[in-house]
């Protein structure tokens, strides 16, 4: 279905510029404007929903499309948008509220660990792939996960170790995984909940692993209609896990929270007292009614704190405009940040095409910065910070950002400290780039 095609009965997810894109292209020796910092050679890639055809049941479930641009050298090497070719997407039947976690769409993230390129979503295992983008097959790390694996897994910039867990609809309905910096499973810990809730992130800091129990549950009903099987809760109540690193599942404690929902994690680190400090994008409530809903409520940036021996966090609202895809630099995951970037969603949500700016926020400071799009329609945006830098926001921003005027989508580089500026460059695409989910930064790929 094109844009032009699209009707009032048109699902959201099949318009505008959530709309999927039909072709895979290949392109060389890509248009730059401005210039590419030479420091940047290596592969940015990101992950959405793409349905093959037909209609997907709901945006969150359409068929994994990778977009992926080489640097290398000041140069923008090629430019590829390819699905992955999963069971599902080579035409394996798909068994409604029957757990599979072979039964993949990998549509939701894609990062590189342990010399392995991986599309994630978070009902089944990952799936590897070839820095052209090619589909490789599934990674279960020599046959020892069983569990499906989060499409936001964790990289702890000390130790290298991938930190990430599966949830699922039947007991036990979390488990907790680490793998060590080599890509060897090296820890699995089933975690106690109540149901089985819509667990999208998780966080980390430099002793903790923290889970976000919260009131969407699973829904057979939906399940049985093909669509995402979960709803609101006004019963089931809301907490958080926290699991200390490297410990047995005797260590873990429970912190209550207002009921709310978070897809999205920015980061979390410890104070010297042991505080416990968690920066999210906090929606609320969501799907109250079921995931049938054709609107998501706009998200804001909260921060939990949690003292040692607390039973619940104490809650603090940053800013009261919306916004969604919170990043921090990845050096800083599990260590205490300063800066957030987010996309201002404007007047829209999660679900809309309507995020025109880019947002920097110092939490030191209490100020914030923005770099406004025009014409374009932002996507997240991912910081990178060159080699032996000190500063946090030393480095660059990049991301895809859709350019409405010419129907296609650019390549954005800025600087991350100055993020009002004109790019750094700006890199032209010769197709559209759909608004999607998640990417990351592989240098050296």
């Amino acid at each position: 279905m094109s844009q032009v095609e699209a009707t009032a009965e048109t699902p959201f997810w099949e318009r505008g510029n959530l709309a999927p894109v039909h072709e895979e292209v290949t392109a060389f020796d890509l248009p730059v404007e401005g210039a590419i910092p030479p420091e940047l050679n290596g592969l940015y890639a990101r992950n959405g929903a793409n349905p093959r055809e037909g209609h997907s049941g709901h945006w969150f479930i359409g068929d994994g499309m990778l977009h992926g641009v080489s640097l290398k050298n000041g140069r923008a090497e090629w430019y590829r948008n390819r699905w992955v070719r999963t069971p599902r997407f080579n035409g394996a039947p798909r068994r409604p509220g029957v757990p599979d976690i072979r039964s993949s769409v990998a549509n939701t993230n894609v990062i590189a660990h342990a010399g392995k390129i991986m599309a994630l979503v978070e009902n089944a295992l990952p799936m590897t792939m070839t820095r052209e983008l090619d589909t490789v097959g599934f990674q279960d790390y020599g046959g020892k996960l069983d569990t499906p694996f989060t499409a936001h897994p964790k990289i702890c910039p000390d130790t290298g170790e991938l930190h990430f867990f599966g949830y699922g609809f039947v007991p036990p309905f979390l488990t907790y995984h680490a793998v060590d910096a080599s890509g060897e499973l090296m820890r699995s810990i089933p975690v106690p909940t109540r149901a089985s809730t819509m667990m999208h992130d998780f966080a980390m800091t430099s002793g903790h692993i923290v889970f976000m129990d919260l009131p969407v549950v699973f829904d057979m009903p939906a399940a049985q209609r093909g669509t995402m099987p979960f709803a609101w809760s006004d019963s089931y109540g809301a907490r958080l896990g926290i699991l200390k690193r490297g410990a047995g599942i005797e260590s873990l404690r429970w912190v209550e929270v207002e009921p709310c929902y978070v897809f999205h994690v920015a980061n979390a680190f410890e104070e010297a007292d042991g505080t416990i400090v968690i920066d999210v994008a906090w929606y609320k409530e969501l799907w109250r009614g079921g995931p049938s809903a054709t609107s998501f409520d706009k998200a804001l940036l909260k921060r939990w704190r949690i003292p040692p021996g607390a039973t619940r966090a104490q809650e603090q609202q940053l800013d009261d405009r919306s916004i969604e895809f919170p990043r921090v630099n990845d050096d800083r995951a599990g260590l205490r940040h300063d800066i957030v970037y987010a996309v201002d969603s404007g007047q829209g949500s999660l679900a809309s095409d309507q995020a025109s700016s880019l947002r920097k926020y110092d939490l030191k400071t209490g100020k914030s910065a923005e770099h406004v799009f025009r014409n374009g329609v932002s996507s997240e945006f991912v910081h990178i910070q060159p080699e032996g830098a000190g500063g946090e926001d030393d480095g660059w921003l990049i991301g895809f950002v859709y350019d409405r005027a010419r129907n296609a989508s650019d390549l954005l580089i800025l600087d991350a400290q100055n993020i009002e500026s004109k790019p750094v460059a700006r890199i032209g695409l010769p197709a559209r780039v759909p608004q999607g989910f998640h990417g990351n930064w592989m240098p050296g790929v």
